[in-house]
């Protein structure tokens, strides 16, 4: 529903800026968008149903945050949207980006209060940045200090709510695109992990014998749609379960609420909150070095290789007898 004149006027009104280019539990800057850390921030938008939302993304990410109902607008980031933003007057802008300049954007727009990353001394820095640091120090200490987030225990959500002011009371990513598949497969594999990333992959070896072990039983289908995200999306919704490492296609199960599989070796699990979704499976191997939170690894054998296809097998098949789901479709 499109608001009134009037109803516009009562809103008050909040910029979100996350486009993906610096994840925001992690000091490291990338010129990949990170789609599943924009897709996860969505979860905020419970905070603000009341609002008009106002979001600044990556062109490549629009589609995670298309026909989202909570959003009035989407600005695509680009030096001709500058402008625009300079024209408009927030009752609160959060800045999830670290990046200087987007630092500088931020800083210098019209608005009555300011979350998030802000610049001091010309670097980026975390904190309320034209008056107080944000109450809460896990925020700061997990994305400076790489020994912090190595040893965190606790999940994105909690932390990033705690940094608003927030109380986070396990409320889901909120996905406006509404699939459009039906089932078809018993097991998806999402097998592919982002060039940035390439340390998350488990071995295609590993799941060539994953399927040899459960092609006779179930029905199964190899990633799709990786060229669109809405027809990624309709891929994953149409499985009944899907086996994943730590990327885009893990979070867009939680936000769907799929069966899951998940598979963790460099990434920390307890920063991802199942939402009761499914297991996760670490290394069998007592690697000291996980999580290692490396996007890519030189030790000879890979953490994930010591993930077994076996120990996945189990794992489905255990989510298939507790959900009494039929065999083969």
């Amino acid at each position: 529903m499109v608001p009134t004149r009037k109803q516009k006027r009562l809103k008050q009104k909040v910029l979100i800026i996350k486009m993906g280019y610096s994840e925001t539990l992690d000091k490291a800057l990338s010129i990949t968008t990170s789609l599943g850390d924009v897709l996860r921030t969505t979860f905020i938008l419970n905070y603000y149903k009341d609002w008009a939302v106002d979001w600044l993304v990556d062109g490549r990410a629009q589609q995670l945050l298309e026909h989202n109902k909570y959003i009035h607008r989407i600005f695509i980031y680009n030096p001709s949207i500058i402008n625009e933003l300079k024209k408009e007057y927030y009752d609160l802008v959060i800045n999830l980006e670290k990046i200087p300049e987007v630092c500088f954007l931020a800083s210098s727009l019209n608005a009555k209060q300011r979350l998030g990353f802000g610049l001091k001394g010309g670097q980026a820095h975390i904190g309320n940045y034209l008056k107080n640091i944000i109450g809460d120090s896990d925020l700061i200490e997990i994305c400076r200090e790489h020994s912090k987030k190595k040893l965190n225990q606790h999940c994105f959500q909690e932390i990033l709510a705690k940094a608003l002011n927030k109380t986070w009371k396990q409320e889901r990513y909120i996905l406006g695109y509404k699939p459009k598949s039906n089932i078809k497969y018993d097991i998806g594999f999402n097998w592919t992990t982002s060039d940035k990333w390439t340390n998350k992959s488990w071995p295609e070896s590993c799941w060539q014998r994953l399927e040899v072990l459960l092609k006779d039983k179930y029905t199964i289908s190899w990633q799709k749609g990786l060229s669109n995200i809405y027809n990624y999306i309709d891929w994953i919704n149409s499985c009944r379960l899907v086996v994943t490492a730590d990327t885009l296609g893990l979070h867009i199960c939680l936000a769907l609420g799929k069966r899951v599989v998940a598979l963790f070796g460099p990434t920390s699990h307890k920063e991802i909150y199942s939402y009761g979704c499914g297991p996760y499976i670490l290394p069998a191997s007592d690697y000291k070095c996980i999580p290692c939170l490396k996007p890519v690894c030189n030790k000879k054998k890979k953490c994930m290789k010591y993930i077994l296809p076996e120990k996945v097998k189990e794992k489905i098949e255990n989510e298939f007898k507790s959900r009494s789901y039929s065999k083969k479709l």
